[in-house]
């Protein structure tokens, strides 16, 4: 019995359709690698070559980080955007920091410069020094040097700070550990202004 013409036209559909859609896949994919613009490999060198150069002159880290415990039980934590190493230290920017005291005092810490010194023992910070302390105070100066090898801060200029009692202004400050040694004091020295808000 002979088979209906539509399924022999079922059928030579079915066989074209298997040749011919393979080898259109293949003719497009080859297409993406012939079609596709060359690349030059020279372009990315020339980029390369300075980036290595300056890196070669000028070494420096991005991500830095640095942590420490003081003599006094204090434990520092710094970190920053970028440091460059120099003669027995670093200079860095986009610090940030906190020192947790051993009482329970911590003090945040932000400056836009400074420059580690690890012979010293210290670290001087400049261009926009915050202080953000767990007792309240918010304080701002242009420098700072605090210790890195013991829980100390003094500034380099004159401080305006926001206090739980008001607002404050002086010559300086100083935060050092008491003579007891039992706590640590956050001193504004020479010359000290408070407008007193009191507290509702």
């Amino acid at each position: 019995m002979a088979r209906p013409a539509s399924d022999n036209l079922h059928s030579r559909v079915v066989m074209i359709l298997k040749v011919s859609l393979p080898l259109v896949a293949l003719a497009i994919l080859s297409s993406l690698f012939l079609i596709s613009p060359p690349i030059d490999p020279e372009d990315a060198i020339p980029y390369a070559d300075v980036e290595i150069a300056d890196r070669l002159a000028e070494p420096r880290m991005t991500g830095a980080g640095f942590a420490t415990v003081t003599s006094d039980g204090a434990t520092l934590t710094l970190s920053a955007d970028r440091a460059a190493p120099v003669a027995g230290g670093a200079e860095v920017a986009g610090l940030r920091g906190q020192l947790a005291s051993a009482d329970g005092a911590v003090t945040e810490i932000t400056a836009a410069a400074g420059k580690l010194d690890r012979t010293a023992g210290q670290l001087e910070l400049h261009d926009g020094v915050r202080l953000s302390t767990s007792t309240g105070y918010e304080v701002v100066t242009d420098s700072l040097t605090m210790g890195t090898d013991r829980s100390f801060l003094e500034s380099g200029g004159p401080v305006t700070a926001t206090a739980p009692m008001g607002e404050l202004t002086s010559g300086g400050l100083r935060l050092d550990r008491a003579a007891d040694g039992s706590t640590h004091l956050l001193v504004f020295n020479k010359g000290v202004r408070l407008i007193y808000r009191p507290q509702p």
